[in-house]
């Protein structure tokens, strides 16, 4: 049913947001090229990928001038006695490479750029790794988590063997093996610091694909990658694929989770919800607790919700591919002020075509100012 899939279809190798993508030659490579679109199915499916290359690098450091000599002191006022605020206790990372910004950059003069640049290119949004690239995938994660200042900065890891079940967004890892490799390689460049790992987007929600016996052994190795992440960096909160309000049952898709390991502490900290689609923040608030409570586990478990294009709600007939009258969603927060809610995320960059109203992945500057002015 079209009103059960995730939305977006994809080009080839696909991402969201900002990709970071190997084109060979060593380098760090930010977004792949777009091919011939193919047909547009009604499949699940996540972000898709964006048209323009350019280098995948951190944002610029400070600058290293020398200072001032200083003054001479003044006395010390008495120290507070507050507590310091966490300094990432709210603050996302916006990494500086996008095609939003690419776009914003360029057309300054535009009308709509303005909004476009205060309502979407402002807002912190996550990082797709989504091709099997073995040989640059730890330099490419590390360019986004190195960056991050202390925010947080969230990257999702896109490569599972039989990737939306052949649909448009298919590709991945040539097998499991090779898969649980690409991963631990994923996970050496997480560094030390806070980060958000959205775990496979459709690996559960979407495996009907898949014989029963190639579904236990895809979630044995999602099992694998989330304790392969925590390992490699204990502060990384890893967040496996719970599909949408409007897809499989809560019973069900925890059923399912929970063989994947999402239910372990040693290779979770929850679920996400609504990746791509446009479901409302209180219906996937609700349907989260609903499976996390199916899922059992340890009480800390939260959820992370894609809100980047559900501020009206998903269409009523189903529609998925740039469906009219969309709006921007709950901008990116960590403080959800809601029980087992952990954030609310920019997971697909909103602007970003279906496929509809733009080529599918490219930036589509009408369709990104209507959603900022809906």
């Amino acid at each position: 049913m079209v009103a059960a899939a995730s939305v977006v279809a994809a080009v080839g190798t696909v991402t969201g947001m900002v990709s970071a993508l190997d084109e060979g030659g060593g380098k760090d490579q930010a977004r792949p090229k777009v091919t011939k679109s193919p047909t547009l199915e009604p499949l699940p499916a996540v972000p898709t990928p964006s048209a323009s290359e350019s280098s995948a690098k951190p944002s610029p450091a400070k600058s290293s001038a020398k200072p001032k000599p200083k003054p001479k002191p003044e006395p010390k006022p008495k120290p507070s006695t507050r507590r310091p605020e966490k300094p990432a206790a709210n603050s996302l990372y916006r990494y500086g490479d996008s095609q939003v910004l690419d776009w914003v950059r360029a057309n300054r003069g535009d009308p709509r750029r303005p909004l476009i640049e205060s309502r979407i290119a402002d807002q912190p949004a996550a990082v797709w790794f989504a091709d099997y690239s073995p040989g640059t995938i730890t330099s490419r994660v590390r360019a986004v988590t190195s960056g991050a200042g202390g925010r947080v900065p969230v990257v999702v890891p896109y490569a599972i063997p039989d990737r939306d079940c052949g649909g448009a967004s298919e590709g991945g890892a040539p097998d499991l093996a090779a898969y649980d490799a690409w991963i631990e390689k994923f996970a050496a460049g997480l560094g030390s610091g806070e980060v958000i790992v959205i775990l496979e987007p459709d690996a559960i929600a979407l495996s009907e694909c898949l014989s029963a016996g190639e579904r236990a052994d895809r979630y044995a190795s999602l099992a694998r990658a989330g304790r392969t992440l925590k390992a490699a960096n204990p502060k990384a909160r890893v967040y496996y694929d719970a599909g949408h309000s409007g897809w499989n049952a809560a019973t069900k898709q925890a059923g399912r989770l929970r063989a994947a390991g999402a239910a372990s502490a040693a290779s979770s900290d929850g679920i996400f919800t609504n990746v791509s689609n446009f479901h409302r923040t209180t219906e996937e608030a609700a349907y989260a607790r609903e499976v996390l409570s199916a899922l059992g586990g340890p009480s800390g478990l939260g959820a992370v919700i894609d809100t980047s294009r559900n501020g009206n709600g998903a269409p009523a007939d189903g529609e998925w591919c740039d469906p009219a009258g969309r709006k921007l969603g709950q901008s990116p927060t960590l403080r959800t002020g809601q029980a087992r809610i952990d954030a609310y995320l920019w997971i697909k960059l909103p602007g970003e075509s279906d496929g509809c109203k733009g080529t599918p992945g490219t930036f589509t500057p009408g369709y990104a100012y209507d959603l900022a002015r809906g």
